[in-house]
């Protein structure tokens, strides 16, 4: 259900009818899945795929970009051919130097949890992810370029830190910050829309983190407000870098069909190249929802939102600064030759008027105080986790190594494409 309002553009609200929030409710479920599910069930809904641009869509499936292109099942790897994921340097790493205490989040491969090294008491989030899922679904690359983006994260304030990684037969670990604000979409989701100088200081923070992973010359390709965490002070902590693309150039493109649905740009869509500037409209999305409640082309109907996305002109109600109007209209520019960003990248955001309040060094040194403090009491206060995550109980098998007598061929066959992916880090990286 869509309310239009005399104007004709969709009311942005959460709670003007039951209609809206059985909107939000589909649209909240939906947002969680990763893209490769949603279009799975996109493709069974027959009404949606009679529509054009959808088919166009369904057809890029599998994705075109040469390191995807392999569909179908493929052999384990011979030793020539396996993933290496780097120097094996904390081999005595292991799932039992754990207490793994709640649940805190979920993604396709597994599950992100909070932990206490039972050594020195210190929290982390530990991210455990099955590798026969990652096999399944050919995603080995992608969690090689999570893993070589988080060990160049230690150096920027809004990016979230890797501490070590390990494996065991089945299963990988990243020992990750733990971060327990609660991802943005949780702080909208609950407060409807944020004022402007609250969206402005969360959009200062997020844009610096994607100017600095775009002077590694790494694209992010999945900025959303799930991906956004707030830390105990309430500054922003970019995290999962799943999707990053690196060895992206200033003038360098890519073609992977990848992101999340409600902010694929345009030029994702139209399955042509693209470069970093997907992530400058990606932040315009993130930044209307911020100010208006939900991302600017949304539509409960998948091919209406694509057709919005690709089509429909942007919307935008008065009740902003001409500033954030700007700096909106820039960051949404369907033609990304046209987009703000496009020239001289971040150094373009950051001088933007909607920006002039921010001194970027005090900024980035986290000396500005954040708008909102999330209050938590201790690493135990789990209040701005979504109970969905928190009430599950955590798998006995998270904290456990297999038992090699009961291994099968098949995660046997697993644990080869993961050779080299245990890491720690120099013991000054984090002082």
């Amino acid at each position: 259900m869509t309310i239009i309002t005399d104007s004709g553009a969709p009311e942005m609200t959460y709670s003007k009818t039951r209609g809206v929030v059985a909107v939000l409710s589909a649209f909240m479920k939906q947002r969680r899945m990763g893209l490769n599910d949603f279009i799975q069930k996109l493709a069974t809904n027959s009404y949606a795929c009679k529509h054009p641009e959808v088919q166009s869509i369904l057809n890029l499936t599998p994705p075109q970009d040469p390191e995807l292109m392999n569909s179908n099942p493929s052999p384990p790897p011979s030793p020539s051919q396996q993933i290496n994921l780097g120097p094996s340097s904390n081999p005595t790493a292991k799932p039992s130097d754990f207490n793994f205490l709640k649940v805190i989040g979920k993604g396709s491969f597994g599950k992100v949890l909070l932990a206490r090294h039972r050594s020195d008491d210190k929290f982390y989030a530990v991210k455990v992810l099955q590798k026969k899922a990652i096999l399944k679904k050919k995603e080995e690359k992608h969690i090689m370029s999570e893993r070589n983006v988080l060990l160049k994260n230690v150096k920027h304030p809004f990016l979230v830190g890797l501490h070590y990684s390990f494996q065991t037969t089945d299963k990988l670990y990243f020992v990750l910050d733990y971060i327990n604000g609660g991802e943005l979409f949780y702080h909208l989701q609950r407060e409807r829309c944020f004022l402007e100088p609250r969206a402005r200081f969360y959009a200062a923070e997020i844009a610096s983190a994607l100017g600095y992973l775009h002077s590694l010359n790494i694209v992010y390709r999945d900025l959303k407000p799930e991906n956004i965490l707030l830390d105990s002070q309430g500054h922003i902590i970019l995290t999962d870098f799943g999707l990053c693309k690196e060895n992206i150039e200033p003038n360098g493109t890519t073609s992977t069909f990848c992101g999340t649905p409600e902010y694929l740009a345009p030029e994702v869509l139209h399955k042509q190249p693209y470069d970093r500037t997907v992530d400058w409209w990606c932040l315009g999305a993130v930044l209307y929802e911020m100010l208006y409640g939900l991302p600017p082309f949304y539509s409960r109907n998948t091919a209406e939102m694509y057709d919005n996305i690709l089509n429909k002109p942007l919307q935008l109600k008065p009740n902003i600064s001409n500033a954030a109007r700007h700096l909106l209209e820039g960051l949404l520019q369907k033609d990304r030759t046209k987009r703000i960003g496009c020239t001289d990248d971040f150094t373009e955001i950051k001088n933007h008027m909607f920006f002039s309040p921010i001194n970027w060094d005090d900024l980035n040194g986290k000396k500005i105080t954040p708008p909102f403090n999330p209050n938590v009491t201790g690493p135990s206060d789990l209040r701005h986790f979504d109970p969905e995550f928190t009430d599950e109980p955590v798998p006995s098998s998270i904290g456990c190594s297999p038992d090699s007598s009961l291994v099968t061929a098949s995660i046997k066959e697993a644990a080869e494409a993961f050779l080299g992916f245990s890491y720690a880090p120099a013991m000054d990286s984090y002082l």
